[in-house]
């Protein structure tokens, strides 16, 4: 960020005009800095959803929603998607840029090492309730890591965050998939170090279930595909969560543990899931698409997976992940109907001026939950693997956040729109 002295810009009010600076990125919108406004003004802006609010500064994703694009520092996600491995795009995400070979090693084998979790802890898993919602456990399990792991707990200290980091990047998929198991009364499998770290996470959730063969290498690519196309997002609901809760101080378990509370809501990361419901819809009402989406015009029935807050293009992250479930779909003995629905589906609402002259595009989880539920997963664990995807971005940022120098305390301010002083009943 680069502060240009001469860029400014006025605001007159009642009683003066405030000179404000202007801000400017690498790329994207320029900011406009209102750190003096209420102590010289005594006024605030009011921003519900914080959607023109900038509330920090970052090096970590650029979005420029109206042209389709994201970069991972500065990497296109199309390049990343095809290119690049999870671990990989995790290590670039959170240090800031990609590994050397050794360093890939070393990190993949620190992750290996720590895998395993506590026998108390597994304990701990085992007694939650097995019909509960997996995010729920989740949540608890990682705000739990704190107390087994009270030696990386402390947010100030450089070497105890990156132990933090390293125990939770290993250790959420063991804990996802131990909560699975448990949830459909089967053993846990222990972490098989001679795995890598996707194939390693289906062999715990699946065991001798998970698809092998070309179908299985398929998956297996898919589900890497998907968490690296998950891996960050900008602030985001649960990204916003995670440094909010960061700059109170807490350490990054607790942080990380209310990102996946804030990403469990279905308005963050259950739109996949809204996807497969719409397509069930769809099928077991014997409507056609054509007459679907007439529906969907006349404001009857919503279009799950297209369209996007920040994207009014299509989502960058959208284009390949369609390739690979297109070759599962071909490849796969019985194909699931909704699949091949999700497809057709597709391909009428982008050939209708309405919705491409509304910019309604499909997203990413237009196809998450179709690959997902042919996988096999339920429909309570599509978000589960969006925690996981999306774990480098809330470590990266919390770290980021920690050695900002213009790091705050978050504590936004309100409009009060409630009661003037009133007195209580008969105190004058």
């Amino acid at each position: 960020m680069s502060d240009d002295k001469e860029r400014t810009v006025e605001l007159h009010y009642e009683g003066g005009v405030l000179k404000l600076p202007v801000f400017t990125g690498t790329e994207g919108e320029s900011t406009i800095e209102l750190k003096t406004l209420l102590g010289s003004t005594g006024m605030t802006t009011l921003d519900p959803g914080f959607g023109n609010t900038a509330s920090c500064s970052s090096k970590i994703t650029y979005i420029d929603g109206a042209a389709g694009i994201l970069r991972y520092r500065g990497y296109p996600i199309e390049d990343l998607a095809v290119h690049s491995t999870f671990l990989e795009t995790a290590y670039l995400v959170i240090y800031g840029e990609l590994p050397e070979p050794g360093q890939l090693k070393e990190f993949s084998d620190k992750l290996r090492d720590n895998s395993d979790i506590p026998a108390e802890m597994g304990a701990f898993i085992d007694a939650m309730p097995r019909n509960g919602h997996p995010m729920t456990l989740i949540s608890s399990a990682v705000n739990t890591l704190a107390a087994y792991c009270d030696d990386s707990v402390d947010p100030g200290d450089e070497n105890q965050v990156e132990l933090a980091t390293i125990r939770l990047m290993a250790k959420l998929p063991t804990i996802a998939a131990r909560i699975y198991r448990n949830s459909i009364g089967e053993a846990p499998i222990a972490p098989d170090t001679s795995l890598d770290y996707v194939d390693n996470f289906i062999r715990m959730t699946f065991g001798d279930k998970a698809p092998t063969g070309e179908l299985g290498e398929l998956f297996n690519k898919a589900v890497g595909m998907l968490l690296v196309l998950h891996a960050d997002h900008e602030l985001n609901c649960s990204t916003a969560t995670v440094r909010v809760v960061g700059s109170s101080l807490a350490d990054i378990y607790s942080s990380v543990s209310a990102g996946i509370n804030a990403l469990s809501g279905p308005s963050h990361g259950g739109a996949n899931q809204a996807v497969l419901e719409m397509l069930e819809e769809i099928r077991d009402s014997g409507i056609s698409i054509e007459d679907f989406l007439e529906k969907v015009k006349a404001r009857e029935m919503r279009l799950m997976g297209f369209g996007h807050r920040v994207y009014k293009n299509f989502d960058p992250r959208s284009k390949e992940i369609k390739v690979l479930a297109s070759q599962i779909l071909d490849r796969h003995e019985n194909p699931d109907e909704l699949f091949a629905l999700a497809l057709k589906l597709e391909a009428a609402a982008l050939q209708d001026s309405y919705f491409t002259e509304r910019k309604l595009y499909p997203n990413v989880d237009f196809y998450t939950g179709v690959i997902y539920r042919t996988m096999g997963f339920p429909t309570n664990m599509f978000t589960v693997l969006f925690a996981i995807g999306r774990l480098p971005g809330w470590i990266a940022h919390f770290r980021e956040q920690a050695v900002d120098p213009a790091f705050r305390i978050a504590r936004p301010r309100q409009h009060y729109i409630g009661a003037a002083e009133r007195r209580y009943p008969g105190q004058g």
